[in-house]
């Protein structure tokens, strides 16, 4: 994990963020709230929460250890969000009056602990990952693939990160060159064309095995481009995420002319509340 890298995980299917920062994991505080207490107004809550441990003795000790992190929303953009790590969680849980408080720290320090294992041993996260698609029932052969995507992903954007590019937008915009290149679609596009949200749905999780394997050689390509030209800043970096692209669009035009039928299909791995299996959105 390297600084700012941003996970979602469950607690009692609320969706908590929290990112990596100073080498540990930071949780959205109002995250945290949310999932405990119920409440539609967490960022209030919160907001009445700080005042009343204001004038316990304390908490301007506490306050201390919360940060603003960014932390991606539903709108796809990433905004300053209260966070602490998981020591500093557990004494703000203590003052969050709920049957569910005690069930959290439990929970808490079970990921606690699993994250650690995970930052010593890379392995157990992508195991997890492994376990959880498995569960999902993706088959064998796409959960490799999808492994794979996560590695090389992994790898361009710590490439990016040396070699100034900023998180966020400008990694958005080099990540649809390469899209473009290798489909012919932007990343929306792509997602339009297999009837997903826009906002909501992970794109790669609801790509072929090829798509998979494309999207990965187009990415790993790239980096390895950036590092041999030893790529600083967004204008050598576009240059490489558009070679890289065409490389792999290049790979797909030649699989295409093989297989007699395009690689991008509007198959996704959404699925049905009756059938549980994959389906093809309406055309």
């Amino acid at each position: 994990m390297g600084e700012g890298d941003s996970q979602l995980i469950l607690f009692k299917g609320k969706q908590i963020r929290q990112v990596f920062h100073d080498d540990e994991w930071f949780f959205s505080i109002v995250d945290v709230i949310e999932a405990i207490t119920g409440t539609e107004r967490p960022r209030q809550y919160w907001n009445d929460l700080k005042k009343q441990l204001t004038e316990k003795e304390g908490f301007s000790e506490l306050s201390d250890f919360i940060v603003q992190l960014k932390m991606p929303s539903s709108d796809g953009k990433k905004y300053n969000t209260d966070a602490v790590n998981t020591e500093t969680l557990f004494r703000i849980v203590q003052s969050i009056p709920s049957p569910k408080a005690e069930p959290f720290k439990k929970w808490l320090a079970k990921v606690a602990y699993e994250r650690i294992q995970e930052f010593q041993n890379p392995e157990i996260a992508i195991k997890r990952a492994l376990l959880i698609y498995k569960v999902k029932g993706y088959s064998d052969e796409w959960i490799n693939a999808r492994i794979q995507t996560i590695v090389s992903r992994k790898e361009l954007t710590r490439e990016w990160a040396k070699r100034g590019i900023k998180e966020g937008m400008e990694y958005a915009i080099l990540t649809d060159i390469i899209s473009k290149g290798t489909f012919g679609l932007g990343i929306q596009e792509h997602k339009k064309l297999k009837g997903l949200n826009l906002r909501t749905h992970n794109l790669r999780d609801h790509m072929s095995p090829l798509e998979l394997a494309l999207t990965m050689l187009g990415e790993t390509t790239t980096a390895e481009l950036a590092r041999n030209t030893d790529a600083q800043g967004f204008k050598d970096n576009e240059y490489a995420a558009t070679t890289g692209g065409k490389i792999a669009g290049d790979t797909r035009k030649s699989i295409e002319k093989k297989l007699g039928k395009p690689v991008v299909t509007r198959q996704n791995f959404l699925n049905s509340s009756e059938e549980k299996q994959e389906k093809l959105p309406s055309k």
